[in-house]
């Protein structure tokens, strides 16, 4: 054995005696851990095997390793349909989602941050976070209730222009009222890593900060930003790895004949092709076009995010 060897040897053997006594000195940190990594093993690494089926023919009755080998064709099939018109409503959907709903989070904990008293502070808390616990069902629902050319803002809509304005027909409006319906939802929910991230801020440079005379304003932009602007970035680069996914539950309660021409977006497409025309192989290939684009989006943004000096996601 060579001394290179040999030191490598004695390296792995360090190495694993300084793991199992970090086991044993931190045993019950590494029992939470189980669930976790079962889950993630179990519902995100082993349905990877998966991916197979976008090279084949699949047929559930032959299975995965007995069915058609067929290469590329479903992907060759898929540039070959009308893909750009899911892609284009699917990116101008997501892009308005990342400016409209990103900020609305951070805004919102930032002014619950000025909040001086702590019980109003708390009940508007509470009160924030009650719709993100409702079904995407029962949003639906009252957007038709409110929005609905018999509804509430529908009828003063129609005596305000002296026309009936169809809101959930219209395919200008349409993308409108799914940004707005995440933005009622989710907002309230999101302000809770931004207000965590807001408690680390030092008091003190607020203090000095108004004994130097700075107002309000100028303490929020170059104290209070500066502090969570590694969280906002952090989020920001995982939120670009999802610019692809729009999710289809949302979609497919709000479509209709009227708006049809933009509310067809790549979930939509792929929940169409696999659940509802059973062609499994097709949906594949383009939920793995979808991953391959997540990725180098994330890539892309983290090397960006550095670039500007920020830590990033890794």
């Amino acid at each position: 054995m060579s001394s290179a060897q040999a030191v490598a040897k004695g390296g792995r053997r360090k190495y694993w005696h300084q793991l199992g006594s970090d086991i044993r000195k931190h045993m019950w940190l590494y029992i939470l851990m189980v669930p976790g990594i079962l889950y993630f093993i179990v519902f995100k690494y082993l349905p990877m095997w998966g991916v197979i089926i976008a090279f084949e023919n699949f047929v559930p009755f032959s299975g995965v390793f007995h069915s058609e080998w067929v290469g590329m064709k479903w992907f060759q099939f898929f540039f070959k349909s009308n893909w750009t018109l899911y892609l284009t409503n699917t990116l101008i959907l997501s892009f308005m989602s990342i400016i409209l709903t990103f900020p609305a989070p951070i805004i919102l904990a930032l002014m619950l941050n000025e909040i001086r008293s702590l019980k109003y502070k708390k009940l508007t808390q509470t009160l924030l976070y009650v719709p993100h616990f409702i079904s995407i069902v029962i949003v639906v629902s009252i957007t038709y209730v409110i929005f609905g050319t018999q509804g509430l803002i529908g009828r003063f809509a129609a005596q305000l222009v002296g026309a009936k304005v169809d809101f959930l027909g219209d395919p200008k409006i349409f993308r409108w009222m799914i940004v707005g319906q995440n933005i009622w939802k989710e907002t309230g929910w999101g302000t809770i890593i931004f207000l965590a991230a807001l408690t680390n801020v030092d008091t003190q440079l607020y203090e000095a900060s108004m004994i130097d005379g700075a107002n309000r304003a100028q303490r929020l932009w170059h104290i209070t930003l500066p502090a969570i602007r590694s969280t906002i970035v952090l989020l920001l680069v995982l939120r670009m790895g999802s610019v692809l996914d729009t999710g289809y539950e949302q979609l497919i309660l709000m479509a209709n004949a009227k708006n049809r021409t933009v509310s067809q977006t790549l979930d939509v497409f792929v929940y169409q092709s696999g659940i509802k025309n059973s062609q499994y192989s097709y949906a594949t290939a383009v939920g793995l076009l979808k991953s391959i684009v997540s990725v180098v989006m994330i890539v892309s943004t983290n090397k960006i995010a550095h670039m500007l000096g920020e830590e990033g996601l890794y």
